[in-house]
């Protein structure tokens, strides 16, 4: 558990939004948007895995979680890439909540330690409730670890610990294999590798305006159009429940940066499969892969051979 930490001064680095240029680029014509669409949703998550690249062959690393961890561990990663830090750096967030919460949110643990990071608001980590909120602790470690002289250089165990002051400095390393397996899919380097199943029960009305702000509180204000797209619809086909659509346009994080860009619709494509549950979708498609509850992911193509990409819920 974390013990005495002072709180570091604010990270000023440059976010990876700021350094942004790509335009607003229509899926139909270059694969550029991320489109969630959401109904009444009728269908929960019962649990989630993550395999390595090659996991497909039977070959690699699996891990299973469920779908409150993948929830979680979404955040971590999202949190992390919007402030412009590594994968690296989000294996090491993700090895320390493994270690110190199991990924998950709790409200008790050693002394006054809170949350998914066993945060104390006695050592200025902040309120109860802000260390409560996943974004906010997240964004916490965070700051304290780009304030680690060469962190993404150090082991494991030794960048954890200049953050946290554990008691028990080398129990993070037993989490970095499965640490680093879900940070390469929830970065977007390793595609459609994070799989989540849901049991047939009946679930809430999928709303709107959350899963909006869930983006935009996981991944920063510019993840969203200021202007719906024309790709958004409110409207169904005849006779079928009428559908809304949220687009999120795909934007190259460097000039000329094709797998850039490619990476970060993965990483939201991931991230919209973890959270499925928390948001009522069913359906996640990114760069001819479709994700559906209950079935994975699998290739899908238009007649045109460019790709379709959203999510949604059923019925």
């Amino acid at each position: 558990m974390p013990r005495t930490v002072s709180p570091a001064p604010q990270h000023t680095g440059r976010s990876r939004r700021s350094r942004i240029t790509a335009a607003f680029v229509v899926l139909s014509a270059l694969g550029g948007y991320l489109t969630v669409q959401y109904i009444t949703g009728s269908k929960i998550i019962e649990g989630c895995t993550v395999e390595s690249a090659d996991g497909s062959a039977g070959k690699g690393r699996t891990y299973r979680l469920s779908p409150e961890q993948a929830s979680n561990a979404a955040t971590i990663s999202a949190v992390g890439t919007s402030r412009g830090m590594p994968e690296r750096a989000v294996t090491i967030a993700l090895a320390t909540a493994l270690q110190e919460s199991g990924l998950r949110n709790i409200e008790h643990g050693d002394r006054d330690s809170l949350g998914l990071f066993q945060q104390r608001p006695s050592q200025g980590w902040g309120t109860e409730k802000q260390i409560l909120d996943p974004v906010y602790s997240a964004g916490e470690f965070y700051r304290h670890l780009a304030e680690v002289p060469g962190y993404s250089r150090l082991p494991l165990t030794v960048a954890a610990q200049r953050v946290q002051r554990s008691g028990f400095p080398q129990a993070y390393a037993k989490h970095e294999p499965d640490a680093a397996l879900l940070a390469a899919a929830l970065t977007g380097r390793t595609p459609a590798t994070l799989n989540c199943t849901p049991p047939r029960t009946t679930a809430a009305k999928a709303d709107a305006a959350k899963v909006r702000a869930e983006l935009v509180r996981n991944f920063g204000k510019d993840v969203l159009p200021t202007k719906k797209p024309s790709t958004e619809d409110g409207t169904g086909a005849a006779g079928a429940p009428a559908t809304s659509t949220v687009s999120v346009p795909v934007r190259a994080t460097r000039a000329s940066r094709d797998d850039d860009s490619a990476r970060h619709g993965w990483e939201l494509a991931h991230w919209a499969v973890a959270q499925s549950e928390v948001l009522r979708l069913d359906k996640v498609a990114y760069a001819g892969q479709v994700w559906e509850a209950g079935s994975g992911w699998r290739t899908e193509r238009t007649e045109s051979g460019t790709t379709e990409v959203r999510m949604r819920l059923a019925l």
